[in-house]
């Protein structure tokens, strides 16, 4: 007898379209019932601030000084604006349908007789985790170098982003997992040390540096909060936890909008700090490590490294994780027949040891020839995909949620007015870059079909075990 998710026998009408809940969720959703242990609500606050504040901050100010000019804290305030209407959906949609929160299964619930949907957010996941992989990468190597004393050598920074990913890469092989403790001190250490920049920061600004607010329109301002969007992924990792959580229908929600909130909060200030102490063009001239030049005439050298510091922590902690994370979601994905079964092979110590070096060599490809431009507008460009869909997932599905139809309805409008900005930036700027972003998108679509008709061709027939 095949296990089905409640989803599939309530939704779908043809029962040989669901497919078996794969082994290794039900061992997890075992294994978390064995254990007993409940999350609170500051413990799901830190996942989601652990899970934005990943390094993207440290990269995307200047990007966003470049885009709109004064207006960068506002672009951060928009950034912000879209997760917690993107958080809005995933929070109804992880208390309805209480999983593992992956964003491809709400959509596998939302259009059960069109599994493709979900199979092709599956795969732009996977896009988007690449995309991230890189950036931090990218960061991380921007950072080393400025500590180095040579931020502007390419082949040094280039070791440094091969070394760093290589480096994860043989530890997650290894099966090696980060004590739970020592991620917890790198998250309250890195908040720390943001938020204690950004107040000491605000003593200093020039209040002459932030007008006028507006200087390059207000279109510029929803094209850079679009940009800069990666810099909130994450804050739906709380959803991941939902069926570890203790009273999930208070606590989930409150936990992503407080971890935004508090984030937004860091991001604004910061924004406010960088702008108001140097001017754009100095901004510009240390797009890739503006933060750390920002805080230079604040605290002086020793504020430069601090923040080259916590830049190195923030980054090399994402990359850990985000390789853990997205390899297992292609295991899990290989398990289902979404993605090559060569993914789903574990080795001797239990890793998915082919989705880890695959992942990590397209994330070195994709940081070896991709500027800083291209790499977090493709990374929030997929991400902004992704919410969309989950967004139309919530609306097709409120009459089970409980969503608030005005709250989905705007969310989907501000998403698309956002995303409609970012494609028109991108053509004017690195038009290139966007063509290969789409056509990226193309091909995972194309992958997803085609591995949709070899389930269709090898897939059990109802009543056969799988």
């Amino acid at each position: 007898m095949d296990l089905l998710t409640p989803s599939c026998r309530e939704y779908s009408r043809n029962r040989a379209r669901c497919r078996a809940v794969p082994a290794m969720r039900m061992r997890i959703m075992k294994a978390t019932d064995e254990r007993g242990e409940t999350l609170g609500l500051a413990e799901l606050v830190a996942i989601g601030i652990g899970g934005m504040i990943g390094g993207g901050i440290f990269s995307v100010l200047g990007l966003a000084v470049d885009i709109t000019g004064n207006a960068a804290p506002l672009a951060f305030a928009i950034g912000a604006v879209i997760a917690a209407f993107a958080g809005h959906s995933y929070i109804r949609l992880a208390l309805t349908f209480r999983s593992d929160g992956a964003s491809y299964t709400f959509l596998e619930y939302a259009f059960p007789a069109h599994p493709n949907i979900g199979g092709f957010i599956g795969w732009v996941v996977v896009l988007g985790y690449i995309g991230t992989l890189a950036l931090y990468a990218f960061t991380f190597a921007a950072y080393g170098a400025d500590m180095l004393g040579n931020p502007d050598r390419a082949p040094l920074r280039f070791f440094l982003t091969g070394f760093i990913l290589l480096f994860f890469m043989i530890v997650n092989l290894l099966g090696t997992r980060a004590s739970g403790h020592t991620e917890d001190v790198i998250v309250y250490a890195k908040v720390a040390i943001l938020a204690l920049v950004a107040v000491i920061g605000l003593w200093t600004i020039d209040v002459d540096h932030l007008l006028p607010v507006a200087s390059k329109g207000v279109p510029s301002i929803f094209a850079a909060g679009a940009v800069i969007f990666v810099a909130y992924e994450g804050f739906q990792l709380i959803t991941n936890a939902v069926t570890e959580s203790e009273i999930p229908e208070r606590n989930v929600p409150r936990g992503i909008y407080t971890a935004v909130a508090v984030v937004a909060t860091v991001y604004i200030l910061l924004a406010i700090v960088g702008v108001g102490n140097l001017t754009p063009q100095e901004i510009r001239t240390a797009e890739e490590y503006a933060l750390a030049v920002a805080v230079e005439p604040v605290l002086g050298d020793a504020g430069r490294f601090v923040i080259g510091i916590a830049a190195v922590l923030a980054t090399a902690s994402a990359i850990n994780a985000t390789i853990f994370g997205a390899s297992h979601m292609m295991a899990v994905m290989a398990t289902e027949k979404m993605m090559p079964k060569p993914f789903s092979h574990r080795s001797r110590r239990d890793t998915p040891a082919v989705a880890i070096v695959v992942l990590t060599a397209l994330a070195l490809l994709f940081a070896a020839t991709g500027g800083l431009q291209m790499i977090a507008a493709f990374s929030s460009m997929t991400f902004l995909v992704v919410s969309l869909a989950v967004s139309v997932a919530n609306w097709k599905l409120r009459a089970k949620t409980g969503a608030k139809s005005w709250v989905v309805i705007g969310g989907i409008l501000f998403m698309l007015a956002a995303f409609g900005e970012l494609v028109v930036y991108m053509w004017e700027t690195e038009r290139e870059r966007l063509l290969i972003a789409l056509g990226l998108y193309l091909a995972v679509l194309v992958a997803e079909l085609a591995f949709s008709k070899r389930r269709l061709l090898f897939r059990p027939r109802t009543g056969e075990a799988p």
